[in-house]
């Protein structure tokens, strides 16, 4: 098993660029013991960024994560995101400090604005601000923005500070890489992607299956170190250890170029601009 790579972030600080999802996890008791164990065996191999947000089961997510990180709290980076209706410098230390009380934490490594909404972006930004300034976040970054809503951000008073901007980039939607992509390398802004599989999709297609079968890999496997291979920070979902297991193994064979190539004729990069997709 290869070390994982790691991704530095504006503030200049390295991350794991193969983290854990959590989407849908926390919401089944029955399933409970084995999402813990998932991402316990995801932290013994490095998979040390874990994501998650207060909309995600109504908090059960973030209360299942701080089941899970209990007493492994310094190995984690610990993502979390505020609803846009939280993201007022009213609402925003209400919404974090319940999301920290769940989580079992002090402080959240990352807080995402989940996506844009009516709070005025200067707002927003502002709480954040606060929070950081209480020790109750280290860093800031937003999810579901488009390239207008970034360059508005990053214009603004302390907007240069957004850390990542998480969205839906995987194989099969490709839209970024016209415009939002370019933009964020730009301005050295890492792209975190959220549902790298197609929820699971992409693990069904047809070409991505022998593309996998023939150099020696699963599908899921593909499509992260395709995703990683685009200094992507990804973040898949599973509740089963065996899969974190099969996941962390993208890290052990990177694509080659040729690889890459083959995989544009399979699944081709966008040729105009296009609306952010979104989930």
């Amino acid at each position: 098993m290869c070390m994982n790579k790691h991704i530095t972030l504006p503030s200049g600080e390295r991350v794991a660029a193969l983290g854990q999802g959590t989407w849908n996890i926390g919401d089944d008791p029955k399933r409970r013991a084995d999402e813990i164990a998932s991402l316990r065996r995801g932290l013994d191999l490095g998979l040390t960024l874990i994501d998650t947000a207060e909309m995600y089961g109504d908090g059960r997510s973030e209360q299942l994560i701080g089941e899970a990180i209990r007493g492994r709290r310094d190995e984690v980076f610990l993502v979390s995101k505020v609803y846009p209706h939280n993201a007022s410098k009213r609402a925003m230390p209400t919404s974090c400090e319940a999301s920290l009380k769940r989580l079992g934490t002090d402080r959240i490594d990352l807080y995402l604005l989940h996506w844009p909404g009516s709070v005025p972006l200067a707002e927003t930004v502002q709480a954040f601000e606060a929070l950081q300034r209480d020790g109750k976040i280290r860093h800031w970054g937003v999810s579901n923005f488009d390239t207008k809503k970034m360059a508005s951000l990053h214009a603004l008073a302390g907007g240069a500070a957004v850390q990542t901007n998480q969205v839906l980039y995987h194989l099969g939607e490709r839209g970024i890489e016209w415009e939002l992509a370019p933009w964020q390398r730009e301005h050295h802004i890492p792209v975190m992607a959220y549902s790298p599989t197609d929820q699971g999709r992409l693990l069904h297609d047809e070409g991505l299956a022998a593309f996998a079968l023939r150099t020696g890999r699963t599908p899921a496997q593909v499509a992260l170190a395709w995703l990683l291979a685009r200094d992507a920070i990804v973040i898949p979902k599973t509740r089963h250890p065996a899969r974190v297991q099969e996941n962390a193994g993208a890290l052990d064979k990177p694509l080659t170029a040729d690889e890459l190539h083959e995989l544009d004729a399979l699944f081709p990069p966008p040729d105009g601009p296009s609306a952010l997709a979104m989930l």
